[in-house]
């Protein structure tokens, strides 16, 4: 069974990718686990920092290694908090933090429904200098809600609202979650990439 260590230091995102690949052969470690830091994210875009990320992890481990950056798109916010959404009310920050924020500075905007995507870059290396990475994206379009519903996820899931789904993402079952979030959909396609490894 090959070793393989994802590349995260959040425990929510590390739950999912553990369920979304249980039926696969890999031995899943934690970076955390190894005692590797998280990777310093300099880059840009989810898929520079998810690479950056995979590449951190693989150096250090010796193992494949697969990262995920993802975040929370605002359409009035230029597309903010982006690649900041975990750190967007400051280093370190909670996710009742971050939501406080997002919901106060979407203050003026509530006139109108709030669009907003939430999107996942998966990178899988298959070792640190792999020159040919496997990247994947997801992106799951829904509306900002007023305040927070439901108990289910983490980060923004409470403030994410799917209006086919009359629900918040905090509000789905974890199953259906995972079948459809931006993570989901990732996933899907790096089953796929997996299939014809």
């Amino acid at each position: 069974m090959q070793k393989l260590v994802i590349a995260t230091g959040n425990q929510g995102k590390l739950q999912e990718l553990q369920t979304l690949l249980q039926d696969y052969p890999f031995e899943l470690i934690s970076q955390k686990s190894l005692s590797i830091s998280d990777a310093d994210e300099t880059g840009l875009t989810f898929v520079e920092n998810a690479l950056i990320k995979a590449r951190h992890a693989a150096q250090l481990s010796g193992l494949a290694a697969l990262a995920d950056d993802s975040g929370l798109c605002v359409d009035v916010m230029n597309g903010g908090p982006g690649i900041y959404s975990a750190r967007y009310a400051g280093a370190g920050a909670k996710d009742s933090t971050n939501n406080e924020k997002l919901l106060h500075d979407l203050l003026a905007f509530r006139h109108q429904p709030i669009k907003a995507q939430f999107v996942c870059v998966l990178v899988f290396l298959r070792h640190a200098n792999d020159p040919l990475p496997i990247i994947c994206q997801g992106i799951w379009h829904g509306e900002i809600l007023a305040e927070k519903r439901g108990e289910n996820g983490f980060g923004y899931d409470p403030l994410f609202w799917l209006p086919e789904r009359g629900c918040s993402s905090a509000e789905l079952d974890p199953t259906l979650k995972n079948q459809i979030s931006h993570r989901g959909q990732a996933m899907a396609q790096l089953k796929a990439a997996f299939a014809t490894l």
